[in-house]
């Protein structure tokens, strides 16, 4: 049997003919050709012959073994998230692979690019509910960008190299391959790896018409008010220079989603920060004054527009994106860009006409002023003997100097680290978006931390969320990561707590949450960690946590009942946005 340190490549290359391999070496084979380096998993019965193989590529493939399946997707997500890789992920059948589902949801929703195999019963067992099968074809159709079923050993290598293709081209998405045992097990004549970089009726990047392009800058350039809001699209698009280089020539005012966070440095002078329903007061006010709205990688999500029937009608849209089907969908442009914008960010550049707007961008310094002083300074500096979250993010920055990858899990601590965290570097800010799946941070920064070794990396965690991947703390012992974990301890599910108290009189439905002693869990990991309850002590911790060699967690205990503020209220326009 031929293994990886031999060289399969290497050897067809002397001999000039087909080799014999097994379809789980096949899948091997597809990832390293790839510059797959990581692989996040958990054996199986049905998936085991792909281990089996896998012993012996440890040379050139890293395993990570998580404790859940759950954790090795959100992992793979974090990884692929910080790298702009491929995240890769094995399952076993049956309830490996539904434990998949919402990974791939949360991948789905987000524009993620993942390869996620799982491992099937033989195929002459399929249909006949044998131990462990689920038919997860059918089940994960809707939550894919593209899924598969192999049950023979050939076509092993075409599937794979389409599946790469698949997952990373155009607007990213989760592929899953699902392979029977028998054909993992099967041998078959290996002819090499070819890339795929075509599939008839595939067309992962439209054709760039120059009419509409010509038409976004006729409207930018006639704008005395125009606005730019901006999503990953920069940064799945690697287009965060050219976009830089867009709003600086334009002049124009920029706003972001929290998954277009970090794609333009914090500090910049057009940046005018966040967009939605707990973003900035200027940015949600002001678009429903602009004349006209430039969006650009962003899909118009609810939580950013609010009520549609009352969103942007005064100003002409013009909306830049890969994907034809997010144009029109939920707001109508005016002029609708197809293409990587990439490649259509400078073809706008080059039309529109070097400008400043002094007067309009002050508007937006004025409504920030007045969101200082009646949210954000107490926020960040709380007179009261209770910390708040925003004032542990502002200690948090003092002392990362922005250079950190923040992964973020869902709920306030999460929408007050996106408000209050600063960024110097693109692929920065980790989260949950579109999903907003509870559980996410933990395994996310794994997984981050392998796609960014040199980098910092702090997961800022509530105490709900890091209850349900609290086991991934296995993962972090075994593989000895640098990964810090900061909790937020508020003793609440603490946003369905603010929505109860703002919407429904204050009836706390079992939003009251016990934790564990979680210095005392992580010791169990063999995990470092304090306690702190006061604020004299805030600072030391976190300069204790961040210089610590090696994994530390910090549980940093917040005021019970603070909210997060400003905050349009569901069925509200973005320009209703309040205060307090």
């Amino acid at each position: 049997m031929e293994t990886a340190a031999i060289g399969i490549e290497e050897k067809q290359a002397e001999t000039k003919t087909a080799v014999q391999l097994t379809g789980s070496q096949a899948v091997l084979e597809a990832f390293i050709a790839e510059g797959v380096d990581t692989i996040f998993g958990y054996p199986g019965g049905a998936i085991m012959p792909i281990y089996d193989a896998l012993y012996d590529y440890n040379d050139k493939l890293k395993h990570v073994l998580v404790r859940h399946e759950q954790g090795g997707i959100h992992a793979a997500q974090g990884y692929a998230r910080a790298s702009g890789k491929a995240g890769i992920v094995f399952a076993t059948s049956g309830p490996g692979a539904t434990n998949l589902v919402t990974g791939l949801a949360d991948a789905m929703i987000d524009s993620t690019p993942l390869v996620c195999i799982t491992g099937q019963v033989f195929a002459h067992l399929l249909g006949t509910d044998a131990f462990q099968e689920t038919d997860v074809i059918n089940i994960t159709a809707p939550v894919t960008k593209w899924n598969y079923q192999v049950t023979d050993a050939v076509e092993i290598p075409a599937v794979l190299a389409k599946a790469f293709y698949i997952a990373k081209s155009g607007r990213p998405g989760p592929v899953l391959i699902d392979i029977t045992k028998n054909a993992q097990l099967q041998k078959f004549d290996y002819e090499g790896y070819r890339h795929c970089d075509h599939i008839r009726s595939y067309r992962p990047k439209p054709i760039i018409r120059k009419e509409y392009i010509d038409e976004a800058a006729a409207l930018i350039n006639a704008a005395e008010k125009p606005f730019v809001i901006f999503g990953q699209g920069v940064i799945l698009g690697k287009a965060e220079k050219e976009f830089k280089t867009f709003i600086e020539k334009s002049g124009i005012p920029a706003a972001w989603t929290i998954l277009g966070l970090s794609a333009l440095p914090t500090e910049h002078p057009l940046n005018m920060g966040m967009l939605g329903m707990h973003g900035n007061y200027g940015p949600n006010v002001l678009t429903n004054e602009c004349d006209v709205l430039v969006a650009v990688g962003m899909r118009f999500d609810d939580r950013v527009t609010g009520r549609l029937d009352k969103y942007a009608r005064q100003a002409k849209i013009i909306h830049l994106d890969i994907d034809p089907s997010e144009i029109d969908k939920n707001v109508k442009a005016d002029v609708g860009v197809w293409g990587d914008c990439k490649e259509t960010l400078p073809l706008l550049t080059k039309r529109i006409e070097q400008k400043v707007y002094p007067q309009w961008v002050e508007k937006f310094r004025q409504y920030s002023r007045e969101e200082e002083q009646q949210v954000i300074y107490d926020e960040l500096n709380p007179k009261g003997d209770e910390m708040t979250m925003g004032e542990v993010l502002r200690v948090l920055n003092e002392l990362t100097g922005g250079d950190a990858v923040i992964v973020t899990d869902v709920g306030q601590h999460q929408m007050v680290a996106c408000r209050y965290a600063k960024f110097n570097e693109t692929r920065s800010n980790i989260t949950s978006g579109g999903l907003g799946t509870m559980g996410f941070a933990l395994p996310a920064a794994i997984g981050a931390k392998f796609g960014a070794p040199h980098r910092p990396v702090v997961a800022v965690i509530g105490d709900g969320g890091v209850q349900m991947t609290i086991q991934e703390l296995g993962t972090i012992m075994q593989t000895e990561l640098n990964v810090k974990i900061l909790i937020l301890n508020n003793q609440f599910l603490g946003m369905v707590r603010q929505w109860q108290q703002l919407f429904h009189d204050k009836r706390y439905s079992f939003v009251d949450i016990a934790s564990p002693d979680y210095v005392t869990v992580a010791s169990g990991y063999g995990i470092a960690g304090r306690k702190v309850s006061e604020r004299a002590g805030l600072k030391d911790a976190l300069e204790t946590m961040l210089s610590h060699n090696g994994a530390y967690l910090l549980e940093v205990m917040v005021g019970k009942e603070n909210n997060v503020f400003p905050m349009v209220p569901q069925g509200c326009s973005v320009s209703e946005i309040r205060l307090k």
